[in-house]
């Protein structure tokens, strides 16, 4: 039988909390450069698509030469955007949502097969870098997506890393860094209007990811998707 979330529904315009790992748990980043090259497949992904004439080269085919644009990864500006994310030595957990039910699976198949191909070659390897397919799990209200934005920041706690110096989206959430292909500003919304109950006692997303006393398991449960 499948594990749950393997097979996926998506919706138009939809949230979803996504999980994968590396085959038999190994490492999936072996170093800082790893981290960064996969960010910046993320930034290819989600910022606008440069103008073509602005990616015009000359380069030499069988002693001819040609000005043009090389192949070119797929864009998802305006189709994902990426809400949060954490990155650990052997899994990853992203938030996302698409304006169009298809986005999502292209998104994951564009970036990720790009990053295995990267990684196999630099580390000289063959075969599958991921546990199967990716989990995805919907999320259906906004006091589950603020708890899973907090449950991801806080990943790294758990396996004994500093939160604040972890490859993740938490800096962005504490306005430290402004990077321009993550949506902070979705779940930030929610300290300005108080209209979740539970933010009346936290002033900012810092008190709250740092202060809330209650166990993210424990609220979210099969949201969390880590087995």
């Amino acid at each position: 039988m499948p594990s749950r979330y393997t097979i996926k529904t998506f919706v138009e315009n939809g949230y979803y909390h996504v999980y994968n790992r590396g085959v038999e748990k190994r490492k999936i980043f072996e170093d800082s450069q790893d981290y960064k090259v996969l960010l910046n497949y993320f930034k290819e992904a989600l910022l606008p698509s440069p103008k073509l004439d602005d990616l015009k080269t000359i380069f030499t085919l069988q002693g001819t030469s040609f000005r043009g644009v090389r192949r070119l990864p797929k864009n998802f500006h305006q189709k994902v955007n990426l809400i949060a994310y954490c990155l650990m030595p052997n899994h990853f957990h992203l938030l996302l949502h698409q304006t169009e039910r298809e986005n999502i699976e292209g998104f994951m198949r564009s970036v990720f097969t790009r990053y295995s191909t990267f990684f196999n070659k630099k580390y000289q390897r063959v075969g599958p870098l991921f546990q199967g397919i990716y989990k995805a799990a919907p999320i259906q209200d906004d006091s589950y997506l603020l708890h899973l934005t907090r449950y991801v920041h806080q990943n790294p706690s758990e396996h004994n890393l500093d939160i604040k110096k972890a490859y993740s989206s938490y800096a962005d959430y504490l306005g430290l860094r402004n990077t321009k292909w993550i949506r902070p500003e979705v779940v930030l919304i929610f300290f300005k209007s108080q209209t979740l109950p539970l933010l009346k006692k936290y002033n900012d997303y810092r008190s709250f990811v740092e202060g809330y006393k209650k166990d993210s398991r424990e609220i979210l449960g099969n949201l969390i998707l880590e087995d």
